[in-house]
């Protein structure tokens, strides 16, 4: 069970660190001018670092968190990785995809930034490394509640 509520966690994680992290990544874009090196709207790149930073707090905790299936992080990592990968592929063929996605606008330039940059597959890297630890894998029940049930048991009888 622990680890169907994992697979459908990781599907609903996913458009949210892609789309987060799009987003983010075009508003804080907006907000400041590089030839001038002034922030011109700080409003808004508060936002945007406040949202990069809560997609960021996300995966640390997918990726930290021992209560977690291996499938919070399996899932989107799998999905970052794979369109990161048909990136390298036919770029021209991914580039188009965010174009067809609603919603269309500042997200679509984020979707083809972060992607085109590699961060995508970086991202998709740190949430595959959880997937690696045999402890995530197994039951939640540890060797201390193994072993204090067996003894219990022991003085019951």
């Amino acid at each position: 069970m622990r680890h169907a509520f994992g697979f459908v966690l990781g599907v609903l994680l996913t458009p949210a660190l892609v789309y987060g992290a799009a987003w983010g990544y075009a508003q804080a874009g907006r907000s400041f001018d590089g030839t001038g090196q002034e922030i011109t709207d700080r409003t808004r790149i508060y936002g945007a670092f406040a949202l990069l930073a809560a997609v960021g707090l996300v995966m640390g905790v997918v990726i930290v968190a021992r209560w977690a299936s291996p499938l919070v992080s399996l899932v989107p990592a799998l999905a970052l990785l794979g369109v990161s990968a048909y990136f390298l592929v036919d770029p021209g063929r991914v580039l188009d995809l965010p174009g067809k996605v609603p919603p269309s606008g500042d997200m679509d330039f984020g979707l083809r930034m972060l992607l085109g940059s590699g961060v995508y597959g970086m991202m998709g890297f740190a949430l595959l490394m959880p997937t690696w630890a045999p402890r995530r894998w197994g039951s939640a029940r540890t060797d201390e509640d193994v072993f204090d049930s067996d003894y219990y048991s022991t003085i019951e009888r």
